[in-house]
């Protein structure tokens, strides 16, 4: 997606990013101040509805639904699968089951999909310029500005192909990011300061406040995330287009190959201190130019190349404002006088590395908030 085009959906962002700092604010006013919440649910909830507003345009009525079917479809895709094992065994595939809910979920998915679709087309010459508003233009104009013969099967696929790649990633991002603040309070405390010092005065915040590159040392915090808590540890699956010999071992023709970019994030070889999350790294001289397009190896949170995740400026502006926001207007500590040290951060199994417990923190109320 375009910068352009991801810019377009920037009153979006604010607007569902406000709502969430509304929400705080509230539970805050209710409480004396101060508020438990479950951060990770309320960031998942709010990425999601950013991304369905500007894939197909308002609240979708049947949202809840598209979304948990999704989220099935990415954890059966990421689970054990006997079948994977046993490839060509019908016995295997039998007994896993979940081949058949896999398709079962996608059938249920381009079906809700085929329903918005058709009400748009429905909609007496409705004009949005949502992703699906987009597609569809393009599609009725006969393909003139498309090489590719774009159907309706496609656009259903590429829309459900954004709601994957463009909410998994930032929500997951954005809650390890608020687990290794709250896990160290001295990173927390200097973006905080960074963020309040740049900003002060706002009651708030919206994109352009955040241009210019005022919110330096935020930017390592998200790039420091992504290095330790890759969103795809494994990345697309890539294929071997030819025979090739990689350290000494043949890889034939065809083979499926997956790259380990979370490994990658914390080998040693490449990385001083690679448990510890250090934003600072990449101020030093040897990492400062990394960035998420690919041309360091040892660095691919994203991928690389052609196939690499092609949500990341979506993702990536969806992390900074609502990161900013969180930082500026609370401060979080863990509920119950916890000590940073003992939050648990055990990662949970599957296409992406999320948090296997939930995260609820405790959020005081430090700038007001006015919409």
């Amino acid at each position: 997606m375009s910068a352009r085009r991801v810019l377009s959906f920037r009153h979006i962002r604010e607007d569902e990013i406000a709502a969430l700092i509304g929400y705080i604010t509230d539970e805050c006013a209710r409480g004396g101040g101060c508020t438990v919440v479950e951060i990770g649910q309320l960031i998942t909830r709010t990425v999601n509805d950013i991304v369905v507003r500007s894939a197909v345009g308002g609240r979708c009525p049947r949202r809840d639904e598209f979304l948990h079917v999704l989220d099935r479809s990415v954890k059966l895709a990421g689970g054990f699968n006997l079948s994977d094992l046993y490839p060509s065994s019908a016995l295997a595939r039998w007994l896993s089951g979940a081949l058949r809910e896999t398709e079962r979920c996608n059938r249920k998915a381009r079906a809700i999909m085929d329903d918005f679709i058709r009400e748009r087309v429905d909609g007496a010459g409705e004009s949005t310029e949502d992703l699906l508003g987009v597609l569809l233009r393009v599609q009725k104009d006969g393909g003139a500005q498309c090489s590719l013969d774009l159907t309706t099967d496609i656009i259903t696929t590429v829309v459900q192909e954004m709601f994957v790649a463009g909410s998994e990633t930032s929500s997951t991002t954005l809650e390890w990011a608020m687990s290794e603040l709250v896990r160290n309070p001295r990173v927390l405390h200097k973006a905080q300061a960074e963020v309040r010092e740049a900003l002060h005065g706002r009651s708030k915040l919206v994109e352009g406040d955040l241009a210019g590159g005022r919110l330096s040392y935020l930017n390592l915090v998200i790039r420091e995330t992504l290095r330790l808590h890759a969103p795809l540890p494994f990345l697309l699956p890539r294929q071997c287009r030819e025979p090739c010999e990689v350290m000494g071992y043949h890889i034939p023709e065809g083979t499926k190959v997956l790259l380990n970019a979370w490994a990658l994030g914390r080998d040693d070889s490449y990385w001083e201190d690679a448990e510890a999350f250090k934003p600072e790294r990449f101020e030093e001289s040897g990492t400062a130019a990394m960035d998420f397009k690919g041309g360091h190896f040892e660095y691919l949170p994203f991928g690389s190349g052609r196939r690499m995740c092609p949500g990341v400026a979506l993702g990536l502006a969806n992390m900074e404002l609502l990161l900013a926001s969180l930082l500026y207007h609370f401060n979080w500590e863990l509920p119950g006088g916890g000590r940073p040290q003992e939050l648990d951060m055990s990662e949970a199994f599957g296409i992406a590395v999320s948090r296997k417990s939930k995260l609820v923190l405790r959020a005081m109320e430090h700038i007001r908030f006015e919409n």
